[in-house]
């Protein structure tokens, strides 16, 4: 299964809860790959007012927001520049293993939905991935810079613009239906995110922002039995798993009275994201008050 995507894609950050626990229901039965579309890239042209461009820039993710519930920063800084930093640096923390990588992927997202300044740069790439568990900031800040990784993140860009026939034209009630987006080339690429399942020369596609029931049935379409439901986690091992929690993220991961007693609750302009205390210390963001009541 191939997820295309982008670290700082507005579609791609509301579509985590799904995806989350998708994830969970195909455990062990599903290699899942990201391939780093580029959302913002070098050839953009740079906005003649990046005031009036960020203040748009937010209406639109305000709008985004309202569909999925994810939440959005009280205060967006600016528009991302690149999404080349960021996408390196989440490429070269898959060197590191799944669990760094879904921990790094998620501080980049988090950068910009949460905190309000999106990683567009080396160094803020590097700064949102400091203090996860088991990273190697070193070797990550190596790897991010080698000619490895950038030729794997050029090969996710030059894939994501080989979309499959079926999202050329795309009909759906879905506010984001995904069909695939015109290039400045007279090309396209995938919308993000869009998910597509392989089994040998089969595969299917779910573009854009769907709800969890549309990838079980593409999935149950190429292996009759999958997913498997997963069982729900406590709020203190979903916290524990996880280390963040967005409201809709934490209501179809969890079961049991919430929030747990250590998590720590930080407002966005659009409800709370809930971390662990070992998270919240990690992040420059966080208020060192301690625990939040609901």
């Amino acid at each position: 299964m191939v997820e295309y995507t982008d670290p700082l894609c507005p579609w791609a950050w509301g579509s985590e809860p799904t995806f989350r626990k998708l994830r969970a229901s195909l455990t062990g039965e599903v290699r899942w790959r990201r391939a780093y579309a580029i959302l913002f890239d070098h050839d953009d042209d740079p906005a003649p007012d990046p005031a009036a461009e960020t203040a748009w820039y937010t209406r639109y993710v305000t709008e985004i927001s309202a569909h999925t519930l994810a939440p959005r920063p009280l205060l967006l800084k600016r528009v991302a520049a690149s999404s080349w930093p960021s996408s390196l640096v989440a490429k070269a923390a898959e060197f590191q293993g799944p669990d760094v990588a879904e921990r790094v992927l998620r501080r980049l997202r988090e950068s910009v939905f949460v905190r309000g300044e999106p990683a567009d740069t080396t160094a803020l790439a590097l700064s949102a991935a400091r203090g996860v568990p088991g990273l190697d900031p070193r070797r990550l800040a190596a790897d991010a810079a080698c000619a490895d990784v950038l030729e794997r993140v050029r090969a996710d860009r030059a894939e994501a613009r080989r979309p499959v026939p079926e999202v050329l034209s795309v009909r759906d009630e879905s506010p984001h239906p995904g069909a695939a987006k015109e290039t400045l080339d007279g090309g396209h690429r995938y919308a993000l995110p869009t998910l597509v399942f392989h089994l040998g020369a089969t595969h299917r596609v779910v573009p854009g922002w769907r709800p969890f029931e549309a990838y079980v049935a593409a999935v149950e379409e190429l292996r009759p039995g999958l997913p498997k439901p997963a069982e729900p986690l406590s709020p203190a091992g979903a916290l524990e798993r996880h280390r963040s929690l967005t409201e809709p993220e934490r209501q179809v991961l969890t079961e049991g009275a919430w929030p747990p007693p250590h998590a720590v609750r930080l407002d966005t302009a659009s409800g709370p994201v809930w971390l662990h205390p070992d998270e919240a210390a990690a992040r420059p963001e966080v208020t060192p008050s301690g625990p939040a009541s609901p």
